[in-house]
Protein backbone atom coordinates (compact mmCIF):
# COMPACT_ATOMS: atom_id res chain seq x y z
CA UNK A 1 0.00 0.00 0.00
CA UNK A 2 1.72 3.08 -1.33
CA UNK A 3 1.98 6.10 1.40
CA UNK A 4 1.55 10.19 1.13
CA UNK A 5 5.47 9.51 1.20
CA UNK A 6 5.11 7.12 -1.55
CA UNK A 7 6.90 4.18 0.51
CA UNK A 8 6.12 0.47 0.37
CA UNK A 9 8.42 -0.69 2.18
CA UNK A 10 11.13 0.08 5.28
CA UNK A 11 13.52 -1.47 6.87
CA UNK A 12 12.64 -2.82 11.10
CA UNK A 13 15.31 -2.01 13.68
CA UNK A 14 15.91 -3.36 17.24
CA UNK A 15 18.27 -2.61 19.97
CA UNK A 16 19.28 -6.10 21.81
CA UNK A 17 19.75 -6.51 25.24
CA UNK A 18 22.59 -4.97 27.03
CA UNK A 19 23.05 -2.37 24.28
CA UNK A 20 21.80 1.10 22.88
CA UNK A 21 21.99 1.06 19.49
CA UNK A 22 20.27 -0.31 16.81
CA UNK A 23 21.00 -3.09 14.52
CA UNK A 24 18.86 -3.89 11.50
CA UNK A 25 16.21 -6.93 11.97
CA UNK A 26 14.57 -7.15 8.42
CA UNK A 27 12.03 -5.27 5.98
CA UNK A 28 8.56 -5.24 5.76
CA UNK A 29 6.68 -4.61 2.76
CA UNK A 30 3.40 -3.02 2.53
CA UNK A 31 1.08 -3.25 -0.65
CA UNK A 32 -2.24 -4.45 -1.98
CA UNK A 33 -2.71 -7.43 -3.45
CA UNK A 34 -4.74 -7.89 -7.16
CA UNK A 35 -8.03 -7.56 -5.17
CA UNK A 36 -6.85 -4.10 -3.00
CA UNK A 37 -6.83 -5.85 -0.35
CA UNK A 38 -3.67 -4.53 1.72
CA UNK A 39 -0.92 -7.31 2.40
CA UNK A 40 2.34 -7.31 4.72
CA UNK A 41 5.63 -9.10 3.86
CA UNK A 42 8.43 -8.99 6.30
CA UNK A 43 11.50 -11.20 6.18
CA UNK A 44 14.56 -11.42 8.94
CA UNK A 45 17.96 -10.23 7.35
CA UNK A 46 20.39 -13.25 7.02
CA UNK A 47 23.19 -11.05 8.97
CA UNK A 48 20.68 -10.76 11.88
CA UNK A 49 19.63 -14.35 11.97
CA UNK A 50 23.55 -14.86 11.94
CA UNK A 51 23.67 -12.85 14.90
CA UNK A 52 24.44 -15.34 17.90
CA UNK A 53 22.15 -12.22 20.74
CA UNK A 54 19.25 -11.95 17.78
CA UNK A 55 15.69 -12.32 19.68
CA UNK A 56 12.55 -12.71 17.11
CA UNK A 57 10.36 -9.67 17.32
CA UNK A 58 7.57 -11.75 18.19
CA UNK A 59 8.13 -15.15 19.26
CA UNK A 60 4.99 -16.54 17.93
CA UNK A 61 4.12 -14.76 14.83
CA UNK A 62 7.44 -13.79 13.83
CA UNK A 63 9.57 -15.96 14.71
CA UNK A 64 13.67 -16.53 14.07
CA UNK A 65 13.62 -18.39 10.34
CA UNK A 66 14.64 -17.65 6.79
CA UNK A 67 11.24 -17.24 5.82
CA UNK A 68 8.72 -14.50 4.70
CA UNK A 69 5.78 -13.84 7.00
CA UNK A 70 3.03 -12.75 5.30
CA UNK A 71 -0.37 -10.90 6.62
CA UNK A 72 -3.37 -9.68 5.62
CA UNK A 73 -4.55 -8.89 9.03
CA UNK A 74 -4.32 -5.27 10.68
CA UNK A 75 -4.50 -3.68 7.02
CA UNK A 76 -1.44 -5.91 6.57
CA UNK A 77 0.33 -4.79 9.86
CA UNK A 78 1.88 -7.26 11.72
CA UNK A 79 0.95 -6.69 15.85
CA UNK A 80 4.35 -6.72 16.64
CA UNK A 81 4.93 -3.79 14.32
CA UNK A 82 1.48 -1.93 15.24
CA UNK A 83 2.44 -1.78 18.34
CA UNK A 84 5.81 -0.28 17.94
CA UNK A 85 3.49 2.43 15.54
CA UNK A 86 1.27 5.57 17.12
CA UNK A 87 -1.73 5.36 19.29
CA UNK A 88 -4.82 7.27 18.71
CA UNK A 89 -3.63 10.08 20.14
CA UNK A 90 -0.22 10.02 18.65
CA UNK A 91 -1.84 9.71 15.21
CA UNK A 92 -3.59 12.62 15.66
CA UNK A 93 -0.46 14.55 16.49
CA UNK A 94 1.67 13.23 13.47
CA UNK A 95 -1.31 13.80 11.13
CA UNK A 96 -0.91 17.68 12.45
CA UNK A 97 2.67 17.56 12.22
CA UNK A 98 2.87 16.21 8.77
CA UNK A 99 0.33 18.51 7.45
CA UNK A 100 -1.50 15.72 5.92
CA UNK A 101 -5.18 14.43 7.17
CA UNK A 102 -4.40 10.83 6.08
CA UNK A 103 -1.17 9.13 6.11
CA UNK A 104 -0.62 4.77 5.35
CA UNK A 105 0.55 2.84 7.82
CA UNK A 106 4.28 3.29 6.72
CA UNK A 107 4.08 6.66 6.85
CA UNK A 108 2.67 6.35 10.66
CA UNK A 109 5.58 3.81 11.00
CA UNK A 110 8.08 6.23 10.23
CA UNK A 111 6.76 9.44 11.23
CA UNK A 112 6.61 8.26 14.57
CA UNK A 113 9.69 9.34 17.10
CA UNK A 114 12.78 7.54 17.53
CA UNK A 115 11.39 7.05 21.30
CA UNK A 116 8.41 4.84 20.57
CA UNK A 117 7.36 2.04 22.79
CA UNK A 118 9.27 -1.19 22.97
CA UNK A 119 12.61 -1.46 21.16
CA UNK A 120 11.82 -1.41 17.58
CA UNK A 121 12.93 1.80 15.49
CA UNK A 122 11.79 2.05 11.18
CA UNK A 123 13.56 3.86 8.68
CA UNK A 124 13.91 4.02 4.72
CA UNK A 125 17.68 2.75 4.80
CA UNK A 126 19.33 -0.56 5.46
CA UNK A 127 21.92 1.10 8.10
CA UNK A 128 19.88 2.10 11.43
CA UNK A 129 20.20 5.67 12.07
CA UNK A 130 21.74 6.18 15.83
CA UNK A 131 19.19 6.40 18.68
CA UNK A 132 18.17 9.81 19.55
CA UNK A 133 18.95 10.96 22.72
CA UNK A 134 17.00 14.03 23.31
CA UNK A 135 14.15 14.17 25.69
CA UNK A 136 11.24 16.92 26.80
CA UNK A 137 12.60 17.94 30.43
CA UNK A 138 10.09 18.25 33.14
CA UNK A 139 10.32 22.05 32.20
CA UNK A 140 8.92 21.93 29.07
CA UNK A 141 5.47 20.56 30.39
CA UNK A 142 3.84 24.41 30.42
CA UNK A 143 4.29 24.22 26.31
CA UNK A 144 3.10 20.88 25.64
CA UNK A 145 -0.09 20.98 27.74
CA UNK A 146 -0.58 23.84 24.86
CA UNK A 147 0.15 21.96 22.35
CA UNK A 148 -1.97 19.28 23.63
CA UNK A 149 -4.88 21.64 23.96
CA UNK A 150 -4.47 22.99 20.97
CA UNK A 151 -4.20 19.61 18.87
CA UNK A 152 -7.66 18.71 21.31
CA UNK A 153 -9.34 21.54 19.82
CA UNK A 154 -8.61 21.03 16.30
CA UNK A 155 -6.73 24.48 16.14
CA UNK A 156 -4.03 25.44 14.32
CA UNK A 157 -0.22 24.99 16.03
CA UNK A 158 1.10 28.91 16.58
CA UNK A 159 3.18 29.93 14.01
CA UNK A 160 7.26 30.62 15.04
CA UNK A 161 10.48 28.49 15.72
CA UNK A 162 9.38 28.14 19.03
CA UNK A 163 6.42 26.44 17.99
CA UNK A 164 8.00 24.36 15.56
CA UNK A 165 10.27 23.14 18.45
CA UNK A 166 7.62 22.31 20.79
CA UNK A 167 5.64 19.93 18.07
CA UNK A 168 8.63 18.20 17.45
CA UNK A 169 8.85 17.80 21.11
CA UNK A 170 5.17 16.61 21.21
CA UNK A 171 5.94 13.69 18.84
CA UNK A 172 7.73 12.18 21.59
CA UNK A 173 6.09 9.51 23.20
CA UNK A 174 2.84 8.76 20.93
CA UNK A 175 3.15 5.30 21.21
CA UNK A 176 2.32 4.27 24.53
CA UNK A 177 -1.26 3.39 24.57
CA UNK A 178 -4.51 5.06 24.65
CA UNK A 179 -6.41 8.21 23.37
CA UNK A 180 -5.36 10.84 25.95
CA UNK A 181 -2.91 13.28 25.20
CA UNK A 182 0.62 12.84 26.29
CA UNK A 183 4.47 13.32 26.09
CA UNK A 184 7.55 11.69 27.20
CA UNK A 185 9.81 14.29 29.59
CA UNK A 186 13.08 13.57 31.15
CA UNK A 187 14.67 14.20 34.73
CA UNK A 188 17.06 13.06 36.66
CA UNK A 189 15.45 10.00 37.92
CA UNK A 190 14.70 8.83 33.95
CA UNK A 191 11.94 9.01 31.64
CA UNK A 192 8.10 9.22 32.37
CA UNK A 193 5.06 9.26 30.19
CA UNK A 194 3.27 12.79 30.57
CA UNK A 195 -0.38 12.53 30.52
CA UNK A 196 -2.46 15.75 30.87
CA UNK A 197 -6.18 16.28 31.59
CA UNK A 198 -8.20 17.63 29.39
CA UNK A 199 -10.23 20.45 29.35
CA UNK A 200 -13.98 18.72 28.93
CA UNK A 201 -12.94 15.99 31.42
CA UNK A 202 -15.60 15.14 34.21
CA UNK A 203 -13.23 15.14 36.95
CA UNK A 204 -9.45 15.73 37.67
CA UNK A 205 -8.18 12.19 35.40
CA UNK A 206 -4.39 12.87 36.28
CA UNK A 207 -5.49 12.50 39.85
CA UNK A 208 -7.64 10.09 39.98
CA UNK A 209 -5.68 7.82 37.82
CA UNK A 210 -2.61 8.26 40.48
CA UNK A 211 -4.61 7.51 42.94
CA UNK A 212 -5.74 4.17 41.05
CA UNK A 213 -1.89 2.80 40.37
CA UNK A 214 -1.74 3.59 44.15
CA UNK A 215 -4.51 1.81 45.19
CA UNK A 216 -4.20 -1.53 42.95
CA UNK A 217 -0.41 -1.42 44.67
CA UNK A 218 -1.98 -1.61 47.50
CA UNK A 219 -4.22 -4.17 46.22
CA UNK A 220 -1.02 -6.72 45.69
CA UNK A 221 -1.21 -5.52 42.06
CA UNK A 222 2.42 -4.93 40.21
CA UNK A 223 1.58 -1.24 38.76
CA UNK A 224 3.53 1.32 36.55
CA UNK A 225 5.47 4.02 38.95
CA UNK A 226 3.35 7.04 39.03
CA UNK A 227 3.75 10.48 40.96
CA UNK A 228 1.58 14.10 39.75
CA UNK A 229 3.79 17.23 38.97
CA UNK A 230 1.29 20.88 38.86
CA UNK A 231 2.33 22.98 35.96
CA UNK A 232 0.70 26.67 35.50
CA UNK A 233 -2.29 25.21 37.67
CA UNK A 234 -2.91 22.27 35.60
CA UNK A 235 -2.30 18.67 37.45
CA UNK A 236 -0.12 16.36 35.03
CA UNK A 237 0.07 12.67 35.77
CA UNK A 238 3.59 11.08 35.35
CA UNK A 239 4.22 7.22 34.73
CA UNK A 240 7.26 5.89 35.06
CA UNK A 241 8.27 4.03 31.41
CA UNK A 242 8.94 0.25 32.08
CA UNK A 243 10.46 0.00 28.92
CA UNK A 244 13.32 1.85 29.41
CA UNK A 245 16.15 1.23 32.18
CA UNK A 246 18.87 4.03 32.64
CA UNK A 247 22.62 2.90 32.05
CA UNK A 248 25.77 4.44 31.77
CA UNK A 249 25.62 3.88 28.05
CA UNK A 250 22.01 5.42 27.83
CA UNK A 251 18.52 3.95 28.10
CA UNK A 252 18.24 0.38 27.51
CA UNK A 253 14.78 -0.79 25.78
CA UNK A 254 13.08 -3.48 26.39
CA UNK A 255 10.83 -5.25 23.96
CA UNK A 256 7.51 -4.91 24.62
CA UNK A 257 3.86 -6.73 22.85
CA UNK A 258 0.32 -5.56 23.40
CA UNK A 259 -2.28 -7.51 24.69
CA UNK A 260 -3.82 -7.37 21.71
CA UNK A 261 -0.96 -8.45 19.61
CA UNK A 262 -0.52 -11.89 21.82
CA UNK A 263 -4.45 -12.23 21.23
CA UNK A 264 -3.80 -11.69 17.39
CA UNK A 265 -7.03 -10.01 17.20
CA UNK A 266 -7.51 -6.24 16.50
CA UNK A 267 -8.86 -3.51 18.36
CA UNK A 268 -12.51 -3.35 16.81
CA UNK A 269 -15.04 -4.34 18.71
CA UNK A 270 -16.01 -6.65 15.66
CA UNK A 271 -13.00 -8.73 16.82
CA UNK A 272 -14.03 -8.72 19.92
CA UNK A 273 -14.88 -12.20 20.55
CA UNK A 274 -10.81 -12.68 21.18
CA UNK A 275 -10.52 -10.21 23.89
CA UNK A 276 -9.94 -12.37 26.98
CA UNK A 277 -8.37 -12.32 30.14
CA UNK A 278 -8.99 -16.54 30.02
CA UNK A 279 -7.10 -16.63 26.32
CA UNK A 280 -4.85 -14.03 27.28
CA UNK A 281 -3.98 -16.25 30.87
CA UNK A 282 -3.37 -19.20 28.37
CA UNK A 283 -1.37 -17.15 25.88
CA UNK A 284 0.72 -16.38 28.18
CA UNK A 285 1.73 -19.74 28.65
CA UNK A 286 3.36 -20.08 25.40
CA UNK A 287 5.33 -16.46 26.11
CA UNK A 288 5.67 -16.00 29.60
CA UNK A 289 9.30 -17.29 31.39
CA UNK A 290 6.58 -17.51 34.32
CA UNK A 291 3.64 -18.24 33.43
CA UNK A 292 1.87 -19.34 36.59
CA UNK A 293 2.97 -15.81 38.22
CA UNK A 294 2.07 -13.85 35.54
CA UNK A 295 -1.52 -15.67 35.14
CA UNK A 296 -2.15 -15.18 38.97
CA UNK A 297 -1.23 -11.59 38.69
CA UNK A 298 -3.57 -10.81 35.37
CA UNK A 299 -6.43 -12.49 37.42
CA UNK A 300 -5.85 -9.86 40.05
CA UNK A 301 -6.01 -7.25 38.00
CA UNK A 302 -9.30 -8.68 36.35
CA UNK A 303 -10.52 -8.48 39.96
CA UNK A 304 -9.26 -5.04 40.33
CA UNK A 305 -10.80 -3.40 37.46
CA UNK A 306 -13.92 -4.81 38.10
CA UNK A 307 -13.99 -3.48 41.80
CA UNK A 308 -13.08 0.38 39.96
CA UNK A 309 -15.71 0.04 37.09
CA UNK A 310 -12.57 -0.06 34.51
CA UNK A 311 -14.84 -0.84 31.96
CA UNK A 312 -12.08 0.17 29.71
CA UNK A 313 -9.43 -2.38 30.13
CA UNK A 314 -9.49 -3.06 26.30
CA UNK A 315 -6.35 -6.08 25.21
CA UNK A 316 -3.97 -2.61 24.47
CA UNK A 317 -3.79 -1.75 27.74
CA UNK A 318 -1.93 -5.09 28.72
CA UNK A 319 1.00 -5.94 27.42
CA UNK A 320 4.36 -8.37 27.89
CA UNK A 321 8.34 -6.91 27.95
CA UNK A 322 10.94 -8.39 27.90
CA UNK A 323 14.32 -6.97 28.75
CA UNK A 324 16.70 -9.97 27.72
CA UNK A 325 15.41 -13.21 26.22
CA UNK A 326 12.58 -13.86 28.46
CA UNK A 327 9.24 -12.17 28.56
CA UNK A 328 7.06 -11.48 31.13
CA UNK A 329 3.78 -9.38 31.81
CA UNK A 330 4.36 -5.57 32.76
CA UNK A 331 3.21 -3.27 35.23
CA UNK A 332 -0.53 -2.69 35.07
CA UNK A 333 -1.29 1.25 33.69
CA UNK A 334 -4.03 2.84 32.36
CA UNK A 335 -5.94 2.27 35.92
CA UNK A 336 -8.80 4.63 35.50
CA UNK A 337 -12.80 4.07 37.10
CA UNK A 338 -15.62 4.89 35.09
CA UNK A 339 -19.42 5.65 35.79
CA UNK A 340 -21.91 2.71 33.88
CA UNK A 341 -25.07 3.34 35.57
CA UNK A 342 -26.46 0.23 35.95
CA UNK A 343 -26.19 -1.10 39.61
CA UNK A 344 -26.27 -4.63 38.80
CA UNK A 345 -24.63 -5.69 35.55
CA UNK A 346 -21.23 -3.90 34.79
CA UNK A 347 -19.12 -5.28 31.86
CA UNK A 348 -15.59 -5.23 31.25
CA UNK A 349 -13.97 -4.97 28.18
CA UNK A 350 -12.59 -8.58 28.11
CA UNK A 351 -14.20 -11.71 28.71
CA UNK A 352 -13.78 -12.99 32.23
CA UNK A 353 -15.66 -15.94 32.77
CA UNK A 354 -18.54 -18.22 31.91
CA UNK A 355 -20.75 -15.43 31.96
CA UNK A 356 -18.64 -13.41 29.69
CA UNK A 357 -17.55 -10.08 30.25
CA UNK A 358 -19.79 -9.14 33.86
CA UNK A 359 -17.92 -7.63 36.41
CA UNK A 360 -18.74 -10.06 38.68
CA UNK A 361 -16.89 -12.16 41.50
CA UNK A 362 -18.87 -15.56 40.78
CA UNK A 363 -17.74 -15.24 37.51
CA UNK A 364 -14.60 -14.55 37.36
CA UNK A 365 -14.05 -17.37 39.93
CA UNK A 366 -16.01 -19.95 37.46
CA UNK A 367 -13.09 -19.94 34.91
CA UNK A 368 -9.77 -19.60 37.61
CA UNK A 369 -8.34 -23.10 36.96
CA UNK A 370 -7.25 -21.35 33.96
CA UNK A 371 -5.11 -19.15 35.80
CA UNK A 372 -3.63 -21.68 37.81
CA UNK A 373 -5.51 -20.93 40.75
CA UNK A 374 -7.33 -22.99 42.75
CA UNK A 375 -10.91 -21.91 44.05
CA UNK A 376 -10.14 -21.26 47.64
CA UNK A 377 -6.92 -19.23 46.32
CA UNK A 378 -8.99 -16.98 43.75
CA UNK A 379 -12.14 -16.36 46.03
CA UNK A 380 -8.98 -15.14 48.81
CA UNK A 381 -7.64 -13.07 46.24
CA UNK A 382 -11.60 -11.55 45.68
CA UNK A 383 -12.54 -11.54 48.82
CA UNK A 384 -9.27 -9.65 50.52
CA UNK A 385 -9.12 -7.17 47.61
CA UNK A 386 -12.52 -6.00 47.17
CA UNK A 387 -12.27 -5.67 51.22
CA UNK A 388 -9.14 -3.26 50.56
CA UNK A 389 -11.02 -1.05 48.02
CA UNK A 390 -14.59 -0.72 49.99
CA UNK A 391 -12.28 0.64 53.18
CA UNK A 392 -9.75 2.56 51.45
CA UNK A 393 -10.51 3.88 47.86
CA UNK A 394 -11.79 7.20 49.69
CA UNK A 395 -8.67 7.71 51.55
CA UNK A 396 -6.19 6.84 48.71
CA UNK A 397 -7.94 9.67 46.52
CA UNK A 398 -8.02 12.00 49.17
CA UNK A 399 -4.53 11.70 50.25
CA UNK A 400 -3.26 12.09 46.25
CA UNK A 401 -5.00 15.15 45.61
CA UNK A 402 -8.46 14.26 44.34
CA UNK A 403 -10.87 17.03 45.34
CA UNK A 404 -14.16 15.86 47.28
CA UNK A 405 -16.31 17.03 44.65
CA UNK A 406 -14.36 14.47 42.52
CA UNK A 407 -14.77 11.67 45.04
CA UNK A 408 -18.56 12.24 44.63
CA UNK A 409 -18.60 11.94 41.13
CA UNK A 410 -16.36 8.33 41.46
CA UNK A 411 -17.89 7.04 44.59
CA UNK A 412 -20.42 4.50 42.59
CA UNK A 413 -17.43 2.77 40.99
CA UNK A 414 -16.34 0.96 43.77
CA UNK A 415 -17.33 -2.21 44.73
CA UNK A 416 -20.97 -1.95 42.91
CA UNK A 417 -24.09 -4.05 44.69
CA UNK A 418 -23.73 -6.35 41.14
CA UNK A 419 -20.35 -7.02 42.04
CA UNK A 420 -21.53 -9.93 44.62
CA UNK A 421 -25.12 -11.02 43.23
CA UNK A 422 -25.18 -14.49 42.83
CA UNK A 423 -24.94 -15.16 38.89
CA UNK A 424 -27.87 -18.35 38.66
CA UNK A 425 -30.79 -16.15 40.03
CA UNK A 426 -29.75 -13.18 38.16
CA UNK A 427 -29.33 -14.37 34.64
Amino acid sequence: MTSKSGATECFVYITLSGTNSFVTAGRFVLEPDWTGVPVGRFVYGKSYLDNPDAVPIDPIELKLAGITYQTTALKGVFGALRDAGPDYWGRRVIEKHAGLPQLGEIDYLLYAPDDRAGALGFGLGPKPPAPQRKFNKTLDLEKLIRLADAIIADEEVPDGPEAGQVEDLMLIGTSMGGARPKAVVEDEDGLWIAKFNRPDDKWNYARVEHAMLELARASNVQTAQSRIVTVAGRDVLLVKRFDREQSDKGYLRARMMSGLTILRTEDTHQHRERWSYVLLAEELRRISSQPKDDAAELFRRMVFNSLISNTDDHPRNHAVIARDKDWKLSPAYDLTPSMPISLERRDLAMTCGDFGRYANAENMLSQCARFHLKPEEAAAIIDAMEERVKETWYETARREGVPEIDCETISTAFAYPGFRLELQKNQ
